[in-house]
């Protein structure tokens, strides 16, 4: 990296989840702590992730080590998927939740080095859980690639932003003012070290996050750029329902917003599912939680009636793209579901 000038600088972006994949990351779950007593649960539908992924795209997996390797290496063939999009990588992981603690990819293809990757911190949403290996995960996989890493040295997790590719970032207080993450730092330093790593020119931001979200409000929870001009948004109808007054605040915000070009977005709302509990604890049930593949839109769903109102308005969003539920019910007792378990490399 030449010394002094930015990513931004050399020309570098960070391209939105929509444009063309080289391949997704996931770091196999492994953790039992995260899934207390029902792990074994989630395989089926995990693996069901990675088919519908592997239609467009390679897959590449971190695991712990070669005994892990050929016991996933043989789950993944008896449910029938394509081994030939599947590559394994030899990185320990502390959990799979690879948005997070994954790579960030940054491309500009007229230089020496076409991606670089930004080797953001990761502190385990604030100190809240174990993340030593996890925050390795950038370097390890920027060696094994012999590509450029650059580390700007805060805190800073992929599900917490969320980007148009067209200058604008969106994100939310909640998580990045967090005292948790960069207490040093002001808002108006947070947002030049988005704008210089992210390579954007205006940073938009939102409130709370949903309720039962322990990563203090990611954005992939809340609302996802669909396009250069438009936005889906979480609601609740339930004037009852603790996230009924944070979500229409959250869509007052956001009329309020102007891209770069002076126009509003376009936003479109998507309803919540009924509320999940387990054990007592509402869970981050969105299903602004989806994935945007080579192949298709990959949503989660709740087994509720909301299931197919969300995805017939995530089909008009997305009507380039094959929009296809995995059930996410088990998934999400882990507190996250199918954004929060991937992260896309650009071509």
């Amino acid at each position: 990296m030449k010394s002094g000038l930015t990513l931004k600088a050399l020309g570098y972006r960070f391209p939105a989840e929509w444009e063309k994949h080289a391949s997704t990351w996931l770091s196999y779950p492994h953790n039992e702590l995260s899934w207390p007593g029902r792990i074994n649960t989630i395989f089926p539908y995990y693996h069901q992730f990675i088919k519908e992924l592997t239609k467009g795209e390679l897959v590449n997996i971190n695991v712990r080590d070669d005994d892990m390797l050929e016991k996933i290496r043989k789950a993944l063939e008896e449910d029938g998927i394509d081994m030939q999009h599947v590559r394994f990588h030899l990185n320990p992981t502390n959990d799979a939740w690879c948005r997070d603690h994954g790579p960030a990819f940054l491309v500009n293809p007229d230089s020496d080095s076409p991606r670089v990757i930004v080797n953001w911190e990761y502190n385990g949403w604030g100190g809240k859980y174990d993340f030593d290996l996890d925050n390795q995960i950038p370097l390890r996989i920027a060696a094994g690639m012999n590509i450029p890493v650059y580390s700007p040295g805060i805190v800073m997790e992929g599900g917490s932003v969320d980007v148009n590719d067209e200058g604008t970032l969106i994100t939310t207080t909640s998580c990045l003012l967090n005292p948790n993450r960069n207490p040093d730092l002001s808002r108006q330093q947070i947002e030049q070290t988005l704008a210089d790593n992210y390579c954007v020119e205006q940073v938009l931001w939102l409130g709370e996050g949903i309720e039962g979200d322990d990563t203090d409000g990611h954005i992939d929870d809340l609302t996802r750029f669909v396009s250069k001009d438009t936005v889906v948004t979480m609601i609740e109808n339930n004037k009852g329902d603790n996230n009924y007054r944070r979500l229409k605040k959250n869509v007052r915000t956001l009329k309020t917003f102007r891209l770069l070009n002076g126009k509003p977005l376009n936003i479109v709302e998507l309803p919540m599912p009924r509320p999940l509990y387990f054990q007592g604890q509402r869970l981050p049930a969105s299903y602004a939680n989806f994935y945007i593949a080579n192949a298709g839109v990959i949503v989660p769903t709740f087994r509720c009636r909301q299931d197919d109102e969300a995805l017939s308005i995530l089909s008009d969003c997305f009507q380039d793209r094959q929009v296809t539920g995995v059930d996410a019910v088990e998934i999400i007792w882990g507190l996250g579901s199918w954004h929060c378990l991937s992260q896309q490399e650009p071509l």
